[in-house]
Formats: C-alpha cells, structure tokens, sequence
C-alpha cells in the first residue's frame, strides 16, 4: 500500500463520525421498504406502532430441467431462502441483518463473519444529507443488475456473479440535494484471510504459465475504496448509478474497476444498461484462473495476472397488464490476457433470460413465474477451450414474506 493510499484510510476512518451511505436505504440488495401489511397484522390482527422491528423471509423455489451440451435434468430446487430483520431504533439510528440460511456458517479468517452473514451494520442519519453506516455491509458497486434483490434474479451476467459483494467496513454518504447522492467506502477486499481466498504459498504465474511463477504475499492493508454516485434526473425517470473504485488483492497487486448503470424508468417499462469493467493484477474473479489450470499444469495456488474482464448487460421489464410483467435480459462478456498472445480476447460469454411473471394477491410481493435461461461460451482456438451451453427452464414462485 503506498503512502497517500494510506493517509486517505486512516483520514476517512477519522472523519466517519462526522460524516456518512447509499447502500442502507437501497430498493436492491433485498432492502426495499414497501406498505405489504405482515402476517402478524393480516392473521393476528396486531396494530404495528413502531418500525424498530420488521421481519422478513426471502423465498423462492421452482422445478428446473437443466440442458448441458445436449442432456438434460431435472430436479426441485430453493432457490433462495434469506432472513432479514431490520428496523429504526430512533428517527436516526437504525440496524439491519439479513442471514443467507442455505450457504456456509464457517466464520473467515479476515472479518470472522460467516459467509452466510450478508450484512450485519448498524447506521445513523446526522441530517438529510449527511448518513454513516458500518459493520458487514454491501460494497456500492455500480449498475442495476448489482444492486437488485438476489431473490429476484433468475442469473446474473458472470462477472457479478463472481463478484464478493458482503465484506465488513464503514462508508458514508453525502446528499446535496434529494435527487444526487455520493457515497464513499472503504471495505475488507475479502470476507476470508490470504490464504483462505488463494492458497498458502499462492503463485502467479509468468511469462511461460507452464512453469514461471512468481510467489505472491498477503497485503498488510488489504482493503477496498470505492466512490460511488448515484442520480436522478427528469422526475426520477433517467437514473444512474455509477461507481470507481480499486482493491488490493495481494502485496502490491491491486484491481481496478468501474460500473456504470443507466436506467429508463417509466411507469410500465423499466429498462437499464450496465457496464462492468476490470483490471485485475491478480485475477480477483477467477474465471480466467480456474478454467486456465491446464496451462499451469494444474498446479495448485497458481493464479494469472492482468486480467482485463468487460461485461455489458441489458434488461427490460415491462408490465403489460395488470399484475404481469415481461422480463427479457442479455448479457455479453469478455476475458483476454494481453501478455499471452494466445489469450487476447480468448473468451467470449453470452446470457439470456426470459420471464413471465404474474403477480396472484395484490398487496404482496409475491409471484409466481416461468422463465428460461441460457449461456453460451465460445473461446479463441489458441487457448486450447472447448466451446460450451446449457439451457435452464423453471417454473417457480418468488415471496418476500414481511412476517412482522
């Protein structure tokens, strides 16, 4: 870590108690606040007096048939189950958890949360423009894809999708005027230790992949910064949200990376375009990585350098009756590692999605759909990779449950 890089921590971490983020009143991220009446009121007929307490359950399930390269399966699958409880103590302090319940409790090395922990933070509101939040948080990445509920996402494009989103650190925000909203954030660049993340002795590999390599160390400030925006423009139907922002994977290895996230939004359609672009010192997705092992030999704890990922993603939702809504996303995406000639541009993703979705009960955030999904991976012939395509079709329900 350089020396303004440090100066600029140990500033920021100085000012937070004095100033303050996005990313806690988020609609995404499994964060919106809508007027559902809960369970306890529709059943039990409770009268709710405060909002220091509210209890959610994300659920969503579907019977899938999975097609890859020509067969196919079929099973029942959770395809989310997520706890989140959430509330307002005071006017300005306010909390929230939210538990991923079907994936890893092992605390990490770096943070001691469990991947499982997806955020964990306690925040304050100084004033209408100034807020601080800290603890597990979401990064304040870019784009719209990104920032969506995982509940509601049937797949995402494969660079967020190989993103770590929940680390723990502090971020603050800064609102000039209601429609603009700046947010600065330092992070944890990973939930676990060096080691847990790459491997003990972790390599990167040279020149000649076959056997160059060169020994990696952890970071003794292994943290990430990003700068994020967020804008509304033409009475909220233009909106941006866009982030820059680097983090340190190694010592001396850093990744830059920039999300731009554009977005119509009109009262039946809804259509964005992101971007997602990354230089990664050491492969922080690990796409390139693991299915380049075999010009490593397969050598464990090898990973590339400078890896340059670029992902562009569409998606449409247009509610063309009432309680329905058509959703139609795609997805293309590229890897190359300039330093090999053989691994310029050596891979090519595509993604697309098709939904119809139907609303039941009005007044609940329920739905009920059928959807496809597909992608297709092509590579350059130099690389050595066998092109390859699956297909997904799911009939399904989606339930964000506001028991309390």
């Amino acid at each position: 870590m350089k020396t303004n890089q440090l100066l600029a921590t140990i500033a920021l971490f100085l000012c937070l108690p004095f100033t303050a983020l996005a990313q806690g009143n988020n609609t995404g991220m499994g964060g919106e606040d809508d007027d559902t009446p809960s369970i306890a009121e529709r059943v039990l007929k409770l009268e709710k007096k405060t909002d220091a307490f509210n209890l959610y359950l994300n659920f969503a399930a579907a019977a899938r048939a999975t097609e890859n390269n020509t067969t196919w399966r079929g099973a029942f699958v959770n395809r989310q189950l997520r706890l989140e409880i959430k509330g307002h103590v005071t006017d300005k302090l306010f909390y929230r958890l939210r538990q991923h319940l079907n994936t890893g409790y092992e605390p990490q090395g770096e943070d001691n949360f469990a991947r499982a922990t997806d955020i964990m933070m306690v925040g304050y509101t100084f004033n209408p423009k100034w807020e601080v939040q800290a603890g597990k948080i979401g990064q304040i990445w870019g784009g719209y894809e990104y920032d969506e509920n995982p509940l509601f996402m049937y797949q995402y494009c494969d660079f967020v999708g190989h993103m770590e989103c929940f680390v723990a650190g502090a971020q603050v925000v800064f609102k000039p005027v209601a429609s603009q909203e700046f947010g600065l954030q330092i992070t944890d660049s990973h939930t676990g230790s060096f080691e847990q993340e790459y491997a003990k002795n972790a390599k990167m590999a040279g020149a000649n992949p076959a056997v160059d390599r060169q020994l990696l160390s952890a970071s003794n400030l292994p943290l990430t910064y990003i700068f994020n925006w967020n804008g509304n423009f033409f009475n909220e139907h233009l909106q941006t949200r866009w982030a820059w922002g680097w983090q340190t994977q190694a010592k001396g290895k850093y990744s830059r990376m920039i999300s731009l996230g554009q977005r119509l939004n009109l009262p039946k359609l809804q259509w964005y375009i992101d971007y997602y672009g990354a230089v990664d010192e050491l492969d922080r997705l690990r796409i390139a990585s693991a299915e380049l092992a075999p010009l490593t030999n397969n050598e464990h704890g090898v990973f590339f350098g400078n890896v340059h990922y670029n992902s562009f993603v569409t998606e449409a939702n247009w509610q063309f009756a009432p309680r329905c809504n058509l959703k139609l996303r795609g997805s293309y995406e590229t890897t190359s590692i300039p330093q090999y000639e053989a691994l310029k541009n050596y891979r090519h993703y595509y993604s697309y999605v098709a939904s119809l979705e139907y609303f039941p009960i009005k007044g609940q955030n329920l739905r009920l759909f059928l959807a496809y999904m597909g992608q297709k991976v092509n590579y350059n012939r130099a690389c050595g990779l066998s092109d390859y395509h699956s297909n997904k079709l799911e009939l399904g329900l989606m339930y964000r449950i506001k028991c309390y």
